[in-house]
C-alpha cells in the first residue's frame, strides 16, 4: 500500500512538474519566441547578396556604434553613480530622503517623448542650461578660448549620452539597494575591528556582496539603452553618420516602406545586443561563485 501511494505521488509530481514546464515554455514561445521566428524568417526570404549591403553600409555601422557606445557609456555612469546614490539612501537619513527615493523611478514612469520634450526645455540652444553656452555667455567665450565655436548639448553624442543616463538611472541603484539593507552592520563593525579602513572595508567585504547586484543593474542599464526610442528620436538630431541612432534608423527605413531593410538592420541589432547580455551573464555568474567563495 505504501508503494502505491509512493508511485501515485511521484506521478503527481512529474505531472506537476511537467505542467509548470509547459506554462513557461508556452508563454515564453508566445512572447518572445515567436515574434522573433518571425523578423529571422522575413529577413531569410531574401538573398544574403541583398541584404548584407543593407546592414553594412556606413550609415548602419555608425548608428550601431553610437547606440552601443552610449549606451555602454551611460551603463557604466550609473553603475557608478547608482552605487553612490544606493549607498546615501540606505546608510543615512535626511530631510526629504523619501522625495529622492521616490524620484528615482521617475524615469520608468515617464514615457519617453515627455523625456525627450523635457531635455529639450533643459539642454536646447534656448533652454535653461543650452542658453549658457552661447556664444555671447561667459562659457560660451570660455569654449571659444579653447577652439570650440559652438557647445551644442543636443543634436550630438554628448546630448545623447545624457538622455541615456536619464532612462537607465533608476536600474542599478533599484538592484543594489535591496542588497545594501540585508548587509549585516556586524560584518564591516567586524573587519573595522579587525584593522580594515574604510577603503579596504568597502573593497574587500562589502564589494564583493554588492558585485552581482551591480552588474546585473549594469545589464539592465545596457539592454535599456540599447532599445532607447522616444528620448533619442527627439533629442538627437538624427543626424546620420553623427547622431543617428540605430533604432531611429529603423524607423527612417519603414518610414520608406524599406520593412526588408529595417528587419534586417533590428535583426543585427538584436544579436549584438544578445552577445552583449550573454557576456554580462557570464561575469554576473563569475561574481557570484566569486562572492559566494569568499
Amino acid at each position: 500500500m505504501m508503494t502505491l501511494n509512493l508511485i501515485s505521488g511521484w506521478q503527481t509530481f512529474i505531472r506537476y512538474q511537467l505542467l509548470l514546464r509547459g506554462i513557461v515554455f508556452l508563454y515564453i514561445s508566445i512572447i518572445i519566441i515567436l515574434p522573433l521566428t518571425a523578423l529571422f524568417w522575413k529577413v531569410s526570404q531574401k538573398p544574403l547578396t541583398q541584404i548584407i549591403p543593407l546592414i553594412t553600409s556606413e550609415i548602419a555601422i555608425d548608428a550601431y556604434k553610437l547606440t552601443f557606445g552610449t549606451a555602454l557609456g551611460a551603463a557604466l555612469i550609473n553603475s557608478i553613480f547608482g552605487v553612490i546614490l544606493a549607498w546615501i539612501l540606505v546608510r543615512y537619513d535626511f530631510v526629504g530622503k523619501r522625495i529622492a527615493n521616490g524620484l528615482i523611478d521617475l524615469p520608468l514612469a515617464i514615457p519617453g517623448v515627455v523625456v525627450g520634450i523635457t531635455l529639450m526645455s533643459l539642454y536646447s540652444p534656448a533652454g535653461v542650461i543650452g542658453q549658457l553656452f552661447e556664444p555671447d555667455t561667459f562659457l560660451g567665450k570660455l569654449f571659444q578660448h579653447f577652439d570650440i565655436e559652438e557647445v551644442n548639448l543636443t543634436s550630438s553624442v554628448i546630448g545623447i549620452l545624457v538622455a541615456q543616463i536619464f532612462v537607465t538611472l533608476p536600474f542599478v541603484v533599484r538592484t543594489v539597494q535591496p542588497v545594501l539593507i540585508d548587509f549585516e552592520p556586524e560584518v564591516e563593525e567586524a573587519a573595522k575591528i579587525l584593522g580594515a579602513n574604510s577603503w579596504q572595508c568597502f573593497w574587500k567585504v562589502i564589494l564583493p556582496q554588492i558585485l552581482p547586484s551591480i552588474l546585473t543593474g549594469f545589464t539592465l542599464a545596457l539592454a535599456r539603452g540599447i532599445g532607447e526610442f522616444g528620448v533619442a528620436f527627439i533629442i538627437s538630431g538624427n543626424i546620420p553618420n553623427e547622431t543617428l541612432m540605430a533604432t531611429v534608423y529603423i524607423y527612417q527605413r519603414l518610414e520608406q516602406f524599406d520593412f526588408v531593410g529595417a528587419t534586417a538592420v533590428a535583426i543585427v541589432l538584436l544579436i549584438l545586443a544578445l552577445v552583449f547580455l550573454i557576456l554580462a551573464g557570464i561575469l554576473q555568474r563569475w561574481s557570484q561563485r566569486h562572492s559566494q567563495n569568499n
